[in-house]
């Protein structure tokens, strides 16, 4: 993933990912909130306050992205000011490690899997496709990667405390390379019982998948599942603009 990031180059991150409570808690949880501020900072999760730096925003592309999904009839929340938790800042770190100042911009795009009603697998690859237009419109001479966190198969409590389904997540990859329309015919309370309570956080997959509007080629990926309980995978998608594939 590191060297290839090094070729790519990426000047921006769009990240779809899960707050866990950070940011939003259950009196007010939008289901879908673009950020829309100049810098975003990891606050006390409940470990005491992060060292980690502040990451950059991109303000313009943000309002960009929300101009376009609120004319894509997508009623999102617009966050001028927002915090952002372990689901975006532990992949950053991963995919830049060292510390020093991060080399991208982002925007992050948060996700309600905690309190139901959820967004449908089916909602989430439109709004990912929504903002993949938006990108594909979106006139600066920048390098954007799309990014979607969050665990596969996994339960954290209740009678199904430590539920994996490796096979059902090893077809959820294979679709989201070549047939992702396929998953989003899976009900929310399907997904569930598939991949357990918090394996709804499949979902910033599928939205991250649904902004590659080109051709797309896998890779590299790998499936692992830890001590954590969570399982745990790396994809890398490469994604052939429309107008490059016309040329």
């Amino acid at each position: 993933m590191h060297a290839w990031l090094t070729r790519a180059r990426p000047d921006v991150v769009v990240v779809f990912y899960n707050d866990h409570g950070l940011n939003f808690f259950l009196d007010k949880l939008p289901t879908f909130a673009v950020g829309a501020a100049p810098d975003y900072r990891n606050a006390d999760e409940g470990w005491g306050i992060p060292t980690l730096r502040p990451f950059r925003g991109d303000p313009g592309l943000s309002w960009h992205l929300i101009d376009a999904l609120v004319a894509d009839e997508f009623d999102i929340t617009m966050c001028q000011e927002m915090l952002v938790d372990h689901a975006l800042t532990l992949p950053m770190a991963l995919l830049w490690p060292g510390g020093g100042e991060w080399p991208v911009r982002i925007v992050p795009i948060a996700m309600n899997h905690v309190q139901h009603p959820l967004p449908s697998l089916r909602r989430s690859y439109r709004l990912g496709q929504a903002v993949g237009r938006a990108l594909d419109a979106w006139d600066a001479d920048a390098r954007v990667l799309v990014l979607g966190t969050g665990g596969l198969s996994h339960q954290l409590d209740g009678e199904r405390a430590g539920f994996i389904n490796k096979p059902f997540d090893l077809m959820c990859m294979d679709a989201i390379v070549g047939d992702p329309e396929r998953l989003t015919h899976l009900t929310t309370r399907e997904l569930v019982r598939e991949a357990g309570a918090q394996g709804t956080e499949l979902m910033t997959w599928v939205a991250a998948r649904g902004a590659l509007t080109g051709a797309v080629t896998k890779v590299h990926s790998t499936y692992h599942i830890p001590i954590s309980n969570t399982a745990a995978a790396l994809m890398v998608l490469e994604n052939q603009p429309q107008q490059a594939r016309a040329a």
